[in-house]
């Protein structure tokens, strides 16, 4: 089992050896390899049991090295960077050769990042080469917030696990590109449309893809629990489902239904703060599905603010 630990200089030290270490970030926790190496990414694939058709996101110390792995940043993208790094903004890029094609499943672009978490930026610039880091979390599965999360499923299949504590945004990264002058959004995410907007104009937002994703987590079902996920009107579940009280679980935005176990149903912010719900989406589902019930039932966020990007993770979870 993985040793849990707050040491930066022992992570640096196992990731330039090849060696894989979970890392806080501000969105979820990552499993980071040395990206330049091909051999770490495939322990990466490995560790995750994740398709090789998925591409990897690349985590950078900072703006400043990004024409090091990129060709070129169009001046949109170099405006949303500006306004959003450190933070849970990915762009897709043209890449370098230096990018091994396993990292961007044989693309010509590739993700990267500036992740916000003080534990991962020493850690960065520590290492003298940028991190591929997928969630840390078996392939499809919910996403990882805490480092007890990462232990529970992939400890015996990594070397260290560098605990910053809950992750803060708790909702994996908005993820933008350019096509032919228009700038798209390939991935919902903890930055929302309308701050995307403000900077740059109107945005194309594409639907994720059942395979050959072109960007990192394009994937029509992903995020998702054990237990089957129903995403709909809790009222008309309730219904549906009212023989079946006794397993159910609920995952609702606000509200509490007293009919039900206590334990088998979290509200994501009693008082309708997106922000809160993003934080405590991926540790909710996580909580549910380690229940006795059999079914999760589930309601979709207003379609403003960060519930459009938690909205696409509950359609995932259920898409099974």
């Amino acid at each position: 089992m993985a040793e849990i630990g707050k040491d930066i200089k022992k992570s640096a030290a196992l990731l330039t050896e090849g060696q894989l270490v979970a890392i806080p970030t501000e969105t979820v926790y990552g499993l980071a390899g040395n990206a330049l190496d091909e051999n770490a990414v495939l322990q990466i694939f490995k560790a995750k049991n994740r398709p090789k058709f998925d591409p990897l996101i690349v985590h950078l110390p900072g703006i400043e090295q990004i024409h090091n792995y990129v060709e070129f940043i169009p001046d949109e993208l170099k405006t949303l960077a500006e306004a959003f790094w450190p933070g849970p903004l990915t762009l897709l890029l043209p890449k370098k050769s230096i990018i091994p094609d396993l990292v961007t499943s044989g693309l010509g672009k590739v993700g990267v990042r500036v992740p916000n978490h003080p534990l991962t930026r020493s850690l960065l610039d520590l290492v003298d080469f940028p991190l591929a880091a997928p969630s840390a979390n078996p392939f499809g599965y919910i996403s990882p917030t805490s480092a007890s999360h990462v232990a529970h499923h992939l400890g015996d299949k990594l070397s260290y696990i560098l605990d910053g504590g809950s992750c803060d945004v708790g909702l994996e990264s908005t993820i933008v590109g350019m096509e032919q002058g228009q700038v798209i959004i390939y991935r919902l995410g903890g930055i929302s449309v309308s701050e995307i907007e403000k900077l740059v104009g109107n945005v194309l937002i594409l639907p994720q893809s059942s395979s050959n994703p072109q960007s990192p987590g394009m994937l029509k079902s992903h995020y998702a629990p054990r237990k089957p996920m129903v995403l709909g009107n809790l009222d008309e579940l309730m219904q549906q489902y009212q023989n079946e009280k006794e397993t159910l679980a609920v995952l609702s935005f606000k509200r509490f239904f007293p009919e039900l176990k206590a334990a088998n149903q979290i509200v994501l912010s009693e008082s309708g703060d997106f922000d809160e719900a993003a934080r405590n989406l991926f540790s909710a589902m996580r909580s549910l599905d380690d229940t006795a019930a059999s079914i999760i039932l589930a309601e979709e966020l207003p379609e403003i603010h960060l519930g459009k990007a938690i909205n696409d993770r509950l359609r995932r979870a259920a898409a099974k």
